[in-house]
């Protein structure tokens, strides 16, 4: 994927911060044993995924079109049949 911008959008970036912000918060109160702290850290992990695809369905995020497979119509592939194995002596 050499020259894409897979994950460096605004919606990728700040979905990320506020789970990573929400593992930092479950992990202090798992040490602490606090259950209820760590479930609350475990909200805002997934109030993160969810703010990031709010923001993609604003336009913040990576446009479809750029991610989709591109297949040339110039020269259709060989039936199976009519290929031969690779290695194959004439």
């Amino acid at each position: 994927m050499a020259g894409s911008s897979h994950g460096h959008t605004p919606a990728a970036w700040t979905g990320v911060t506020i789970a990573f912000i929400g593992f930092c918060v479950s992990g202090a109160f798992m040490v602490m044993a606090q259950p209820l702290g760590f479930w609350a850290g475990m909200v805002i992990v997934l109030l993160g995924g969810v703010v990031g695809m709010v923001m993609r369905s604003m336009g913040l995020g990576q446009p479809k079109e750029s991610g989709a497979l591109v297949y040339s119509t110039t020269a259709p592939a060989a039936p199976a049949a009519t290929r031969e194995p690779v290695g194959a002596e004439s």
